[in-house]
């Protein structure tokens, strides 16, 4: 972990960016709540910051084309001094960042699993043709492989209007994040928490990350909630990530979790179609996170896994994910 030096006198008030949705917020004010807990006397001020993201809703994400959709405005603000630290959901970070700017803490980790939500039961139980909602290729290319018979459909809009458009009858059965719906009081809309050999969860999927400027001493107010365990894991991934070249525009999935010490990886490449997923894991030194990325990401390179990325990258995606 990096040293700063933090005057307490100099910094009384703390301007913390978030996304401005109800899950965005909530997560923003829990970390607020944990700051000031361990900072008496420190103020804390919360500002919304529209992303792109949160702004093109009428397609879907992997044909937007772009990394950091939901973070690039409020890095733009740390970097301008408009705000001192940022929350994001650490699975919105591009697996490069400006290096002006730092991860000043992993807080622990929530469940980084995938939730099922739908009135038809679990995923074995789906009518054939049932349609299920999801924006991510990720989420989408697992459910097909174990569930080929059901029909995908782009789904788009916070965590109430996905819930909402489902209430409707628009899908017959929708894919969140456990830890979003958590955070936000709502376990008990989950059907089913998909186990991870039907969906392995995407990089940083269920833990926060809280950026600063490099060597700013806002960085020492924030590096008191980090996780070793967390920061570990998300390093790994976030490495494999930066060597597969990942995006919202190629199925990658990846969780690493520290068993007995040591550091397991295990991550996946898909087509869009699931029919074809190379999966592969292995095990390293919990003080070399980045290595073990690396080195997975390498193997799966390596691997049938590497046609099907360059594939992903060229192809114009699914013709039946649209505007739902």
């Amino acid at each position: 972990m990096r040293r700063f030096l933090y005057n307490k006198n100099r910094m009384r008030t703390i301007r913390v960016g978030s996304r401005g949705s109800a899950l965005a917020l909530r997560q923003t004010q829990t970390i607020v709540e944990q700051i000031k807990a361990l900072n008496p006397g420190l103020e804390c001020s919360i500002q919304t910051i529209k992303t792109t993201g949160d702004k093109i809703l009428d397609k879907p994400l992997a044909k937007i084309g772009d990394k950091g959709l939901f973070v690039k405005e409020i890095e733009a603000a740390l970097l301008t001094g408009k705000i001192d630290l940022a929350v994001h959901s650490a699975k919105d970070l591009p697996s490069e960042m400006d290096d002006r700017l730092y991860i000043a803490a992993y807080p622990e980790r929530a469940c980084p699993a995938d939730a099922l939500i739908s009135k038809h039961g679990a995923l074995n139980k789906l009518p054939t043709g049932a349609v299920v909602g999801t924006s991510s290729l990720r989420r989408r290319s697992q459910l097909l492989a174990a569930r080929p018979d059901i029909k995908m459909a782009d789904l788009r809009g916070n965590l109430d209007t996905r819930l909402r458009k489902l209430d409707e009858g628009q899908y017959d059965a929708i894919i969140l994040a456990c830890a979003g719906l958590t955070r936000l009081g709502l376990d008990s809309r989950i059907t089913q928490v998909l186990d991870y050999d039907i969906c392995l969860p995407a990089a940083g999927q269920g833990a926060l990350a809280i950026q600063c400027r490099t060597d700013d001493p806002a960085c020492e107010i924030a590096c008191k909630l980090d996780s070793s365990d967390t920061r570990c894991c998300v390093t790994a991934e976030r490495a494999l990530l930066a060597r597969l070249g990942g995006g919202c525009q190629v199925p990658i999935a990846a969780l690493a979790e520290v068993v007995s010490a040591k550091l397991v990886l295990d991550a996946l490449v898909a087509d869009i179609d699931g029919k074809s997923i190379i999966r592969k894991r292995e095990t390293g030194d919990t003080a070399n996170p980045e290595k073990l990325g690396d080195q997975l990401g390498k193997a799966l390179l390596d691997s049938p896994a590497g046609e099907l990325l360059r594939i992903a990258r060229y192809s114009p995606g699914p013709g039946d994910i649209g505007a739902a």
